[in-house]
């Protein structure tokens, strides 16, 4: 008996040994079977999104596999569960996550191939509806992809319309308030007509963007790029191409761009260098005048040596720094920056003389993108939300001592506040408590009033109406809302269901640079 199961195991393991061995799925061509006709078959996107890690950010294991398989609500993204098999689907979900072997070209000649002209815009006097212009809220809807434009004293929509995948930076505005121009993950600026409520024109700026900028005339558009590694200058008109800057530091090193900002007091742009030490500044004039490259002796006027190396429209300044800096704040006259630096470690750039003046030890990692600005006592403050510690930190912008650190229930990510209001309010999305809102008193310092708009969701993009009446407030979850809440008896007036509304941005907020709003 024990020799007939000897010899029966083994006739099984023989058995085995002949079978053939199963194959494992080819991700590549499963690629190109099912995704590239969406997706292009260089991953860059075409009708779809473009399939690359830096693309697709937090979407990847078991987030991907779960896309693919079940496919996007309210999108044309199907599901192909009744198709592929799960290791099929958990191979593509590994394939889309893989870098590309090298960075593909996306130049000036790509980006003009791209660009879509939707509608023209008609002259106009005023809206084609009766809701004031200046108090428009745009409300992107990142669950869906979608983007609302809010009228902010009804708080009834005017229109809703379906975005490039993975908005991204914040939406800028002209400064008559007319034109809001979009940025995705993918590299699509979008131009939008609130007067008409009228997409008019897109183009793909690059491969892999993290944000634009709009110049003080509204004249010119700036796009950070990741990929290929460029700043590019677009025209607001017709979103041609007017400039692109291969970004590579006094040494040739390249780099990453993280942001860009509009700098309106100085009439510049001014851009973050992920991978190199340098700050760069691109004048937005016309009649900027000359940048020297090498030594000089001075800067006052009629005092420079040397011979300039730009001057004009995009003429280029670079800044040296210790180290790359990230996440800038400025001051209201934009005469000073913060950027964050290693961990827990911030540096105070002073833009006027162009350099490094302070190094400020803020543990918790500050969000000073989110920074605020306002008068205490007489003397200028900013505060800051932290995002590894449940603390907001006020400083004192005249020395950038720490004036106060208040605890609030949790790490944050935004803040935001008005002139005529005297709260700030801030979440604390990054913690255990991230359903909660604080609302801190910026006469007193001290907190003054919790609120939670739905238990156990996270509530977070914190913004303000024209006035400083009403705060807007977003339950950000799939099935989400936009809550409203009287700014000064935080009781609330209305709430809308959307899909996971991220930021609401005001348009009279926007342009005229609040001190309650981020830049």
């Amino acid at each position: 008996m024990k020799r007939r199961c000897l010899i029966s195991v083994a006739l099984i393991a023989l058995a085995l040994l002949a079978a053939p061995a199963r194959a494992e799925p080819d991700a590549a061509k499963l690629y190109g079977e099912h995704c590239a006709q969406c997706h292009g078959a260089d991953r860059l996107g075409q009708l779809g999104p473009a399939l690359l890690p830096e693309n697709l950010g937090r979407l990847t294991g078991a987030r991907a596999t779960s896309v693919i398989a079940d496919g996007r609500a309210a999108t044309q993204m199907p599901g192909f569960a009744a198709t592929l098999g799960k290791e099929e689907i958990a191979a593509l979900a590994a394939y889309i996550a893989k870098p590309l072997a090298s960075v593909p070209a996306w130049g000036a000649g790509e980006i003009a191939a791209s660009r879509v002209i939707h509608a023209s815009a008609p002259a106009l006097d005023r809206p084609r509806f009766d809701a004031d212009p200046k108090n428009l809220f745009v409300v992107v809807e990142a669950g869906d992809h979608h983007a609302t434009i809010l009228d902010g004293d009804r708080f009834e929509p005017l229109a809703r319309f379906q975005t490039r995948f993975a908005l991204h930076g914040g939406p800028k505005f002209t400064p008559d308030g007319r034109y809001v121009f979009f940025m995705s993950r993918d590299g699509w600026v979008s131009k939008y007509d609130l007067w008409t409520l009228t997409m008019l024109a897109e183009v793909r700026a690059g491969i892999n963007a993290r944000n634009i900028a709009i110049s003080r005339d509204g004249k010119h558009i700036a796009v950070a790029n990741y990929l290929p590694r460029t700043l590019v200058m677009l025209s607001a008109e017709d979103l041609s191409v007017e400039k692109i800057f291969d970004v590579k530091d006094k040494n040739g090193n390249p780099s990453r761009v993280s942001a860009v900002y509009q700098a309106r007091p100085r009439d510049s742009f001014i851009a973050a260098l992920k991978d190199v030490p340098e700050i760069w500044e691109v004048a937005t004039d016309p009649n900027a005048p000359p940048v020297y490259s090498g030594f000089v002796h001075s800067y006052e006027r009629g005092m420079e040596e040397g011979v300039p190396s730009s001057k004009g429209l995009f003429a280029l300044r670079r800044i040296t720094v210790s180290e790359p800096l990230d996440d800038f704040f400025f001051d209201p006259p934009y005469d000073h920056l913060v950027g964050s630096a290693r961990e827990g470690k911030a540096v105070v750039v002073d833009l006027v003389i162009r350099r490094a003046v302070k190094q400020l030890e803020m543990p918790g990692l500050p969000h000073l993108g989110s920074g605020i600005t306002w008068n205490w006592n007489g003397r200028p403050v900013m505060a800051t939300p932290l995002l590894k510690a449940g603390r907001v930190n006020v400083l004192d912008m005249q020395d950038w001592s720490l004036l106060k650190s208040i605890e609030t229930p949790g790490p944050g990510f935004f803040m935001r506040s008005h002139e005529n209001s005297p709260y700030a309010w801030t979440d604390s999305m990054m913690g255990t408590k991230k359903d909660t809102l604080t609302i801190i008193d910026k006469r007193t310092l001290e907190i003054v009033r919790g609120v939670t708009p739905e238990p156990g969701k996270t509530a977070a993009h914190v913004e303000f109406d024209k006035d400083g009446r009403h705060v807007l407030v977003s339950v950000w979850e799939d099935k989400g809302a936009l809550v409203v809440y009287d700014a000064a008896t935080f009781a609330e007036v209305k709430r809308l269901p959307m899909s996971k509304p991220s930021g609401k941005y005001n348009v009279w907020n926007k342009i005229n640079f609040s001190d309650g709003t981020s830049h």
